[in-house]
C-alpha cells in the first residue's frame, strides 16, 4: 500500500512542477535545497528567488508581444511594476535592470523612487504611474518627482475632487489619468465601496474640468478589478464596459492614448494552479 505524503502529492497533483524537484536532501526550489534553509532559519519561511523577478517580466512581455503580433495590434505594451508588490531594494534593483516602468500607490512609493534617483538607478524618462488615494505626503512626493526632472509622471485621479490637488503644483503641463469605478461582485468585501469615478460621470468631468484647462492633458484611463484578470463572465463584462468607456472618452479626448488594466495576471500559489496566460493575453 502506498500511503506516504509524497505518494499523496504525486497522486493528487502533477509533480514535480516548474521550479520544484526532489533532490538528494529532499524538496528543492530552483535547485536550492529547502530543507537546508529550514534547518538554518526555521519555519515558516518565506523565500524570494531574485532571478524569478526578471524571468517573470520577460514572460509577461513575451505573452503580450505574441498577442500583439497575432492580433495585428498597432500600439505597444508597456510593462509597469507595482511597487506595492514588494518594496525590497533587491527586488526593485532587478525590476530596474529589466528596464521596467513603475506604478506607485502611496507616499512610501515616491520615497522609494527618490532613493532610486539618489543611487543613480533609474532614468527620468521612465513612466511613473501614480495610483491610489493621494494624501498630502503623496502629493508632496509627486511634486518632488517633477522637481527632479521626471518627464513621464502620470497621476491617476481616484476621484473628481483630486484634480484640485494638482492645480497648485509648480508644473506647467501635467499628464493625468482617470480611474473608472467598476461594479464589484456582490460577494466581494468592497462591494459597497466605490473607488474611482463613476462611468456615467467620466465624459462630463472631462468636458467640464479638464478639456479647456491648459495645464492638464488626459492621457490614461485606468480600471482595477480586484479578482485579477480571470477567465470569468464577470471579468469579461467588466473589461467590455471599460473598453467601451475608453472608446467613448477617446471620441471626446484625442489626447487619450493609454489604457491601464489593473488587477494583474495571477501567480501560482498552489500545486493545482492552472492558468493559460497566452490565451488571456490574446
Amino acid at each position: 500500500m502506498r500511503n506516504t505524503y509524497q505518494d499523496l502529492i504525486e497522486q493528487t497533483y502533477s509533480f514535480p512542477q516548474t521550479n520544484f524537484a526532489i533532490g538528494q536532501t529532499g524538496l528543492t526550489f530552483n535547485k536550492i535545497p529547502l530543507n537546508d534553509l529550514l534547518q538554518k532559519y526555521g519555519s515558516p519561511l518565506k523565500l524570494t528567488y531574485l532571478p524569478s523577478i526578471q524571468k517573470q517580466i520577460k514572460r509577461a512581455r513575451a505573452f503580450f508581444n505574441q498577442a500583439i503580433a497575432k492580433c495585428a495590434y498597432e500600439e505597444e505594451y508597456v510593462f509597469t511594476y507595482c511597487t506595492k508588490s514588494s518594496h525590497f531594494k533587491h527586488i526593485l534593483d532587478k525590476v530596474i535592470e529589466e528596464e521596467a516602468h513603475l506604478e506607485l500607490s502611496s507616499a512610501v512609493d515616491t520615497a522609494l523612487v527618490l532613493k532610486l534617483v539618489a543611487n543613480g538607478s533609474i532614468r527620468k524618462d521612465k513612466y511613473i504611474i501614480c495610483n491610489g488615494y493621494k494624501n498630502a505626503a503623496y502629493i508632496d512626493g509627486i511634486a518632488k518627482l517633477f522637481d527632479l526632472g521626471f518627464t513621464n509622471v502620470i497621476p491617476v485621479l481616484d476621484s473628481e475632487e483630486e484634480l484640485e490637488l494638482y492645480e497648485n503644483l509648480d508644473v506647467e503641463k501635467l499628464n493625468i489619468g482617470l480611474r473608472m469605478a467598476i461594479e464589484e461582485e456582490p460577494s466581494f468585501l468592497l462591494y459597497t465601496s466605490r473607488f474611482g469615478i463613476r462611468k456615467e460621470r467620466i465624459v462630463d468631468f472631462y468636458q467640464n474640468k479638464i478639456k479647456d484647462n491648459p495645464k492638464f492633458t488626459l492621457r490614461m484611463l485606468h480600471s482595477f478589478v480586484y479578482i485579477g484578470i480571470q477567465d470569468t463572465t464577470y471579468y469579461w463584462n467588466e473589461l467590455y464596459r471599460f473598453i467601451k468607456m475608453y472608446v467613448q472618452l477617446k471620441q471626446a479626448c484625442p489626447s487619450l492614448d493609454m489604457i491601464n488594466i489593473g488587477g494583474g495576471l495571477p501567480i501560482q500559489n498552489s500545486l493545482d494552479f492552472q492558468y493559460d496566460y497566452q490565451y488571456m493575453c490574446n
